[in-house]
């Protein structure tokens, strides 16, 4: 993707991940929009980069993936990148997880990582592909590749979101829209929630730096630190590093 003179458009950009891809983005020259669940975090966002543009929209909720699409393309109809950030992290014990009374808690997690990056992606795809030059984000994680047990949903819709963002690659692969895939490591953002995540945790701006290299670079699928590894780890290793994992953080969930 060109480095400047884009409009993105960032989901869950109000923090971590987000708002770092968001102030690269700004110094870079473009203009970038964000969205996100807390309005004051968007506020909070804003005051750190005035020339942020921020809208407030619940992407688990149908109706408001659409409506920030329609938003979108009514006041900001040169945007030409998507990056689809926003996630939900939720560690349980499957024997003792309340899914009786507390189904939607679960579901909610696989709505904001797996079908609302899904909606909006077919939504802005279209759309995109009738510019001159467009590019689609999607940040998945390293634990597509090696799930974290202790984190089964988040692992399972990360993972899907890979194979989506393949299979998307292929099919625009004769438009002008790139599909790039970001693959974070566990970094120092609050969506790991603790001290629990006794691991590598990589510092957020070294992180960010490290992935608009890649972008720079010209790469379509991005890791960074330990998930660079993971990306082509063999099943042996894939299973060995589970193990390891998951032996590590077993307690965090008894």
């Amino acid at each position: 993707m060109k480095k400047s003179g884009n409009t993105i458009l960032i989901t869950g950009g109000g923090s971590g991940i987000g708002l770092a891809f968001a102030e690269r983005f700004i110094k870079a020259g473009n203009r970038v929009l964000i969205c996100g669940r807390r309005e004051s975090a968007l506020q909070k966002a804003k005051e750190q980069f005035p020339s942020l543009i921020t809208y407030t929209c619940d992407l688990t909720i149908e109706s408001e993936c659409i409506a920030l699409f329609d938003w979108v393309i009514d006041n900001h109809p040169e945007v030409n990148v998507l990056v689809n950030n926003a996630g939900i992290l939720q560690r349980f014990n499957v024997l003792t997880a309340d899914v009786k009374d507390n189904w939607s808690y679960f579901n909610q997690e696989m709505i904001a990582n797996l079908e609302a990056p899904i909606h909006l992606t077919m939504l802005f795809a279209p759309f995109f592909a009738k510019k001159e030059e467009a590019t689609i984000i999607n940040v998945s994680s390293g634990l597509a590749f090696t799930p974290l047990a202790v984190t089964p949903i988040y692992s399972a819709t990360k993972a899907a979101i890979h194979s989506f963002t393949m299979s998307l690659r292929h099919q625009l692969s004769d438009t002008s829209v790139e599909v790039i895939e970001v693959v974070p490591p566990a970094v120092a953002t609050d969506l790991g929630g603790g001290s629990w995540l006794r691991t590598q945790v990589e510092k957020l701006d070294d992180f960010a730096d490290g992935i608009f290299k890649g972008l720079e670079e010209g790469k379509t699928e991005i890791g960074y630190s330990t998930s660079a590894a993971r990306l082509r780890m063999s099943r042996d290793q894939v299973d060995e590093y589970v193990d390891k994992m998951y032996n590590a953080m077993k307690d965090s969930i008894a």
